[in-house]
């Protein structure tokens, strides 16, 4: 397993070993032991799985309790990942790290606790599977605002508009998001 820090050192890239021959391919999307030995350290009590047609856009999501730290992989398809330090006390506090997660490179981020996370679908469909290390608590859920220009990412929609549910459109502000100390 290859693991790449990204532009937050704590988001990491992950690129599985993949064993592939005639009938297809196996490898371990998650062995405790092999991601502790690469720092990850994590006790999943949750796994989430979506499916979303082309430029669906979900996110940007956190929870300011109970806070989840995710390990995000798409099944099928292709999807532009984006996770927000929201740590006040983080050098990178209010940056973004992006990378392209698709089924086909079989790649997959780890966002700690502590981001807010969203993707854009860039294929047909796309298929998100994640582990989480706490549960969903609806009543802590907070999203800030996908487009935000103190954020500014840069989702690549070449001019389309995203597809967004009404939670991810009446989005908070940065500014005036909470975020963890």
């Amino acid at each position: 397993m290859r693991v790449t820090p990204s532009e937050i050192p704590e988001v990491l890239l992950i690129e599985p070993k993949v064993f592939g021959d005639e009938r297809g391919f196996f490898f371990e999307s998650w062995n405790e032991r092999v991601f502790e030995q690469a720092g990850i350290r994590a006790r999943f009590v949750q796994d989430n799985h979506s499916r979303s047609q082309r430029l669906v856009l979900r996110g940007l999501h956190y929870q300011v309790s109970q806070p989840q730290g995710k390990l995000v992989r798409v099944t099928a398809g292709e999807v532009f990942d984006v996770a927000v330090d929201i740590r006040r006390s983080s050098p990178t506090f209010g940056r973004s790290a992006t990378m392209v997660l698709s089924a086909s490179r079989r790649n997959m981020i780890w966002i700690p606790a502590g981001f807010a996370h969203g993707f854009l679908v860039l294929s047909e469909h796309a298929e998100v599977l994640y582990k989480t290390t706490d549960y969903w608590a609806p009543e802590h859920e907070r999203t800030i605002s996908w487009n935000d220009p103190d954020l500014a990412i840069a989702w690549p929609l070449a001019g389309d508009a995203p597809v967004l549910s009404a939670k991810d459109a009446a989005g908070t502000a940065f500014r005036k998001a909470e975020a963890f100390p």
